[in-house]
């Protein structure tokens, strides 16, 4: 039985990760500073939580590892702009290092989820593909290059490096998160009647879903290396780009209820196509949902109450109050607690 070790685990996508792993048969070393909680993992026989920040990463947690999926990172733009140092040194500093403590104790394979929004802005009639000029323009976007510029000099015959470029993911997860497009324009339609979107919907963005984008996860741990060390693979479905607008008139008409568009916001400068043809060629997959899919997932597991923890969804918000909250803690707490204290009896 393998023993993958990720990181990030209780987040968006390594909460829908980890039960995936576990289900095919591996051992899960699951790290994560665990921000939106411990609870989104359940319990299993075969699942070991590390409770770490992954810039504290050490030796004694890669034992048995044979491969590691480098999740963590701190998401999404705003925070990356309102956190940038902390950024760098989850998204960039962390992930190389960690890579190169894999190499040095002997893991065999290094997966480095990373994100297309490196491509940052590109001219509307230019579809970009893995040997493109990348253009980040984001905090988020930027670090995310460095790590890949880090991690793949460390592939050799011994150490496999693939490094995964993904579309903006949407879908349900047991971590929810609402400030990604899909997802926030379901919420939208779903509690108000409308769909938020950013002006002025003419700007392009690929997508993924979250169970997509999982299942490569587990097909690059059984790829053969000849096929992918020290690749970059794009992420996603050629039918997936989007235009934001478009898009949003898809999701008003799948939903089942009255839905109208509201527009918010300077418009977004981000705009790319991606073109998803390699990771097909080179390991034969295809995505399988489709945004309206999407939506009505979300759709439904709302109508159904499967998202209870609305404050944990906005994941800028929730880094604020965490924040906030750290602050008031330190300059209140006395002696080991707040109204209980340690040694209240004079002992």
């Amino acid at each position: 039985m393998r023993t993958v070790l990720v990181t990030g685990a209780g987040g968006y996508i390594g909460s829908v990760l980890v039960p995936k792993l576990l289900a095919k048969g591996f051992k899960v070393k699951a790290l994560d500073r665990y921000f939106f909680g411990t609870d989104k993992l359940e319990p299993h026989p075969n699942l070991v939580t590390i409770h770490e920040d992954s810039r504290r990463i050490r030796e004694e947690h890669f034992a048995e590892v044979e491969a590691v999926i480098d999740l963590v990172a701190l998401s999404n733009d705003p925070s990356g702009e309102l956190f940038r140092e902390a950024t760098y040194q989850i998204n960039h500093i962390s992930r190389a290092r960690t890579a190169d403590m894999a190499k040095k104790l002997g893991v065999k394979t290094y997966i480095l989820p990373s994100s297309c929004s490196i491509y940052g802005f590109q001219s509307p009639d230019v579809i970009v593909d893995e040997q493109s000029a990348s253009n980040p323009l984001s905090t988020y976007a930027k670090a995310n290059e460095k790590a890949e510029e880090s991690v793949l000099p460390l592939a050799d015959d011994r150490f496999t490096v693939a490094v995964m470029r993904q579309a903006t993911v949407y879908g349900f997860s047991p971590r929810m998160r609402f400030d990604l497009a899909i997802n926030g324009m379901t919420l939208g339609g779903w509690k108000n009647g409308v769909i938020p979107l950013m002006k002025d919907g003419s700007q392009w963005r690929p997508f993924v879903h979250v169970q997509d984008t999982t299942d490569v996860m587990c097909l690059l741990l059984d790829a053969d290396p000849a096929d992918v060390n020290g690749q970059i693979f794009n992420v996603g479905s050629n039918d997936n780009n989007y235009q934001l607008g478009p898009l949003g008139e898809t999701i008003a008409q799948t939903l089942p209820k009255p839905v109208s568009i509201e527009w918010y916001g300077e418009p977004d400068h981000r705009s790319y196509r991606v073109s998803f043809d390699k990771i097909g060629r080179a390991l034969g997959w295809k995505a399988r949902w489709t945004a309206a899919e999407g939506a009505m997932e979300i759709y439904n597991a709302l109508e159904a109450g499967r998202v209870p923890e609305f404050e944990q969804t906005i994941t800028l918000n929730w880094y604020q109050e965490l924040t906030k909250w750290h602050r008031i803690i330190r300059q209140t707490e006395m002696y080991g607690g707040m109204i209980d204290i340690r040694g209240a009896d004079g002992r």
